[in-house]
């Protein structure tokens, strides 16, 4: 079984601080670590590979070179492989952007390594976002089924048992190849690298694959230039009201009683 799971390296947020002028992240000094849920998703492929060693983890991550980083933290715990995507037109891109890059990248991958993989695994969402689109969007692009927030995954024949998190329970999903699983945070930590494996992956070569490798990308669905998102601004959330939750029956009722409520505010 082929198994791709994409990484994010993201600064370790416990460390940012907000500039309360712009109302912006201070990223200086800062660490840049792997994103935990795409770590999740690696120990979710490194659990196949458990029970079925002839399982192949490939990793792949788009950003600068400094991103090597978290690859070979990736080689370091359970990765045979890893691609780092970089390209300056790439830089800007938004969720929409990176998810098609992804896309053309593992297409190209695919077809440079003369292989298809079986599954393609993701975190839920990258801490420095928090939007959880990229692997939805990912999974239209390469036109695969989808599950959503999975803590675990078994590997079955022609298809993947996985357990999906939901708001008040759990559920489980048999879901066909080829697709795409995205996973949040699951009862177990993940495993921690080996001496051997870090010594490995601190040699390890890195292919860098850019907007020249990939044939027939669009470069006008790249970059900021390809991006439908724009913020126009951002800031630091300081209303300190209790949370109200909604709960109804249907859909209909849940909009009808926001609706009152955020009527009830705007009066008020």
């Amino acid at each position: 079984m082929n198994v791709l799971v994409c990484v994010k390296q993201v600064p370790d947020t416990t460390e940012i601080k907000i500039d309360l002028e712009s109302q912006t992240l201070i990223r200086e000094g800062a660490a840049s670590i792997l994103n935990p849920y795409d770590g999740y998703a690696l120990e979710a492929a490194a659990k196949i590979k458990d029970k079925n060693p002839d399982t192949t983890i490939t990793v792949i991550s788009m950003g600068p070179p400094q991103a090597e980083a978290v690859l070979r933290e990736c080689l370091a715990i359970a990765a045979d492989k890893a691609y780092l995507i970089t390209d300056r037109l790439f830089g800007g891109s938004d969720t929409y952007a990176t998810s098609y890059i992804l896309s053309q990248a593992i297409k190209h991958i695919q077809k440079m390594q003369k292989i298809h993989f079986h599954a393609i695994f993701c975190g839920k969402q990258a801490i420095d976002g928090d939007t959880a689109q990229v692997g939805p969007e990912l999974a239209e692009h390469m036109k695969y089924p989808q599950v959503t927030c999975c803590l675990e995954v078994e590997e079955r024949k022609n298809e993947l048992i996985v357990v999906q998190e939901r708001d008040e329970s759990k559920k489980v999903i048999g879901i066909t190849y080829p697709c795409v699983v995205t996973f949040t945070k699951p009862d177990a930590d993940p495993r921690f690298p080996t001496f051997k494996r870090k010594m490995a992956a601190s040699k390890a070569i890195i292919p860098y694959i850019s907007s020249k490798d990939i044939v027939g990308i669009d470069l006008s669905n790249v970059g900021i230039k390809g991006s439908p998102t724009k913020v126009r601004k951002s800031f630091v959330h300081t209303n300190k009201k209790k949370n109200i939750m909604i709960k109804a029956e249907n859909i209909e009722g849940a909009v009808q009683e926001l609706y009152c409520i955020v009527n009830k505010i705007n009066k008020s």
